[in-house]
C-alpha cells in the first residue's frame, strides 16, 4: 500500500466519521476527532469517565498523521502512519466494527432531470504474505452489477464522488442483474488470480533460507542417532518461521449506486 493510498484512506475514514479535516497537505493530515472517535481510538477511558462524572466540557484530541516523511519539509509533530503500522491497523479494525457493509447513492442535484444510477459492489481486500518476513497489500475492487466489468482501483473512484445514504428524488436506481453474492464470488476469484500472477520469488527465497537453517540445525545434531526433543522443537520453530502462508481478508465493502 503506497503512501498516497494510506493518506487517501485516512482522509476518507475521518470524513466518513464526521471528524473535521483541519489540514491536508497530501503527505500529512491533521484531524479533529469527535467525542465518539476519541473514545474509540485514543484509549483514555479514565479521562472520559472523569469528564462525564463532573459534567466538564470535553476536549477530544486533535491528531496529525504523517503519511510520507520522505517529502516532509515542514517541522511537523505527528504520528508516522504506514501500511502495517499499529494506527492504520486500528483504523481498519474500527472500519470493520463501524460499518463492514454500507449502501450509498451518488448525490444528484435537485434541478437535474431524472438520473439513472448503476449499482456497483465494492470490496476492499487485505492480502498478507507471511514467512520470516511479512508483506501486506491492499486492493479495492469494484464490479458493475449490470455488466460484470471489474475496476481494480474502485476506492479512488469513490473518493471523487459525493455519496449520501438516502437516494435523491430525481435519481432512479437500476435493479442489478448480477446478484451481490455472485459478484462477491467473482471478486474473490479475481483477487486469487492476482495472487497467482504475483511474483512469488519471496517464497522461494524463504524456502532457501529455511533449508540453510535446517542444514545448520542438522549439523549440530548429526552425530546423535536418536534426535532429542529439543531437535524436534527447533525443527518445528523453523517450520513456523519460514513456512509460507497467504491470508486474504475482507476489510469492508458496500453497494454503491453511481451515475
Amino acid at each position: 500500500m503506497l503512501p498516497q493510498q494510506v493518506h487517501g484512506y485516512l482522509r476518507d475514514f475521518f470524513q466518513q466519521t464526521d471528524c473535521p479535516i483541519v489540514e491536508d497537505k497530501g503527505h500529512y493530515l491533521t484531524v479533529q476527532l469527535t467525542i465518539e472517535m476519541d473514545k474509540r481510538i485514543m484509549n483514555r477511558p479514565f479521562y472520559w469517565k472523569y469528564i462525564e462524572s463532573t459534567d466538564t466540557v470535553p476536549c477530544p484530541a486533535q491528531l496529525t498523521f504523517i503519511t510520507n516523511q520522505n517529502i516532509l519539509n515542514e517541522n511537523v509533530n505527528g504520528e508516522i502512519v504506514h501500511f502495517g503500522s499499529f494506527r492504520l491497523n486500528q483504523l481498519f479494525q474500527a472500519t470493520k466494527e463501524m460499518g463492514a457493509y454500507v449502501q450509498l447513492f451518488e448525490r444528484i442535484d435537485t434541478h437535474e432531470s431524472q438520473t439513472i444510477l448503476t449499482p456497483f459492489l465494492c470490496v476492499n481486500y487485505k492480502v498478507s504474505y507471511f514467512c520470516d518476513q511479512t508483506k501486506e497489500m491492499l486492493y479495492s475492487l469494484g464490479i458493475n452489477l449490470m455488466t460484470g466489468n471489474i475496476n481494480e482501483d474502485f476506492q479512488e473512484i469513490l473518493a471523487e464522488v459525493d455519496l449520501v445514504s438516502d437516494i435523491s428524488d430525481s435519481a432512479f436506481p437500476l435493479q442489478y442483474i448480477i446478484k451481490p453474492i455472485r459478484a462477491l464470488k467473482r471478486l474473490d476469484d479475481f483477487i486469487e488470480n492476482i495472487i497467482q500472477q504475483d511474483d512469488h520469488t519471496w517464497a522461494e527465497k524463504a524456502k532457501k533460507r529455511w533449508q540453510k537453517d535446517q542444514r545448520v540445525l542438522d549439523y549440530f545434531y548429526e552425530e546423535i542417532e536418536e534426535k532429542p526433543e529439543s531437535y524436534e522443537i527447533e525443527k518445528k520453530a523453523l517450520e513456523d518461521r519460514y513456512g509460507v502462508k497467504i491470508k486474504i481478508e475482507i476489510i469492508n465493502g458496500g453497494l454503491f449506486y453511481l451515475k
